[in-house]
């Protein structure tokens, strides 16, 4: 199916590497020109110069901080400097510290809501302008199913993302019809996120080991499996497509059918 957006031109926050990288390469894969982001440089090049000669697209690797606002406004004065316009954003971020809440401090929930809420606020401010003089503009944010339903032991996650979601909702009204605003709601997907909270885990005493981990989670998935991020990324690519021109202002869990939430 052609998604008919080859040659047009997205950022992708946190795509150095999992949910935020599978989102890249699909874009890339349909002839869009991706810019795409990490705090560790190394990294991130070696991910930008994976897509090229995967994908054969242009990729352009700006390395920074989210939390930051000077990182998001590189984003996209890096962006339109190299390529001239911008088509879609994708927010993705590296989830909060888990544990309970009185474990957490109030600087774990600072750091969370300038990680998962203000860097899709900063970012949408800066880039909507020039979305706006596309054709067809579209916002996806990557959060978590736990805006759906509280998860045992993330307490950051499953406060702070809310915001992200009830900040979706009103721009997929103020920014309709010229830019359409969705969400995607991860279950457990094979990613370094899902490693370093079974290591976490492990330190905690609650499993004994990475195998007993992964099965944990699995248990969890009437699939019976962890969710595959390229066939994320897939989804990603065609909520930003013209083929999804009627999907505004939704929230789609990808997540095996684990969440037990009614809507």
């Amino acid at each position: 199916m052609d998604l008919e957006i080859a040659g047009n031109v997205a950022i992708i926050t946190a795509s150095s590497r999992g949910l935020g990288k599978a989102s890249a390469r699909a874009l890339a894969n349909e002839g869009v020109k991706v810019v795409i982001n990490g705090r560790d440089e190394q990294k991130l090049s070696a991910t930008a110069e994976e897509i090229r000669e995967t994908t054969g697209s242009k990729v352009l690797s700006i390395a920074g901080d989210i939390k930051e606002r000077e990182t998001l406004e590189d984003l996209v004065d890096g962006t339109l400097d190299r390529f001239g316009k911008l088509d879609h954003l994708v927010t993705s971020a590296g989830g909060p510290a888990s544990g309970n809440t009185l474990d957490t401090s109030e600087e774990d929930w600072y750091e969370g809501f300038d990680l998962l809420v203000m860097s899709v606020f900063r970012l949408v401010k800066k880039a909507v302008p020039s979305i706006r003089k596309g054709d067809g503009g579209t916002i996806v944010n990557i959060t978590s199913r736990s805006v759906k339903e509280a998860l045992d032991s993330l307490v950051l996650s499953n406060s702070i993302r809310l915001s992200v979601i009830g900040l979706e909702k009103t721009l997929s009204r103020e920014l309709a019809p010229e830019i359409r605003v969705n969400s995607i709601l991860p279950g457990p997907h094979q990613t370094s996120r899902i490693d370093g909270l079974i290591d976490q885990a492990i330190e905690r005493g609650e499993i004994e080991g990475r195998q007993q981990g992964i099965e944990e989670w699995s248990k969890s998935v009437p699939m019976g499996k962890l969710g595959d991020p390229e066939k994320l990324g897939s989804l990603v690519a065609f909520l930003s497509s013209p083929r999804a021109s009627f999907i505004n202002g939704a929230a789609i869990p990808v997540d095996g059918g684990s969440s037990r939430s009614n809507l």
